[in-house]
């Protein structure tokens, strides 16, 4: 299985504690995601991120194909990390660290993806002509919907 990294990160001029109230709500993924995924919550929130939180979605792979993703906070450094990992999805592997570190004028968010998918030779051949493309547009899309949102760069 090939595990592939998408990294990406932002400073944002806001406090550590206001980027951990905004980015450890599940409930704000919908506002940073781009519509053309499709991305829907379909479980209850909790107010509170906590381990072992289990959250269920709906997410649009290909144009009129939808399916079910399923993550679990599987871990939580409150106020400076969390880590989702895929429990069921499109992925055959998925663990994604959100970090945030006080910088001087205020946070830098760090975001790191360890993916693999499905299919064998199939999904190689998925990653270079799609996958990856499809992630870090998604990612990109996040920075420009969080620089309006808060400013930065």
């Amino acid at each position: 299985m090939k595990i592939h990294t998408l990294e990406q990160q932002q400073a944002l001029p806001i406090t550590p504690e206001e980027a951990w109230e905004f980015f450890s709500s599940p409930a704000n993924l919908e506002e940073i995601t781009p519509a053309d995924v499709g991305f829907e919550i379909t479980s209850p929130l909790a107010k509170n991120m906590f381990e072992g939180q289990i959250i269920t979605y709906r997410v649009k792979i290909a144009p009129a194909v939808r399916m079910s993703w399923v993550t679990e906070i599987k871990h939580v450094d409150e106020g400076r990390a969390f880590v989702d990992e895929q429990r069921f999805g499109p992925y055959k592997f998925w663990h994604h660290r959100h970090e945030f570190e006080s910088v001087d004028g205020g946070v830098l968010m760090r975001d790191t993806v360890h993916y693999a998918l499905p299919f064998g030779p199939f999904g190689m051949l998925a990653h270079r002509i799609f996958v990856r493309r499809k992630l870090e547009w998604i990612f990109n899309c996040r920075k420009q919907v969080i620089t309006t949102r808060f400013g930065g760069s």
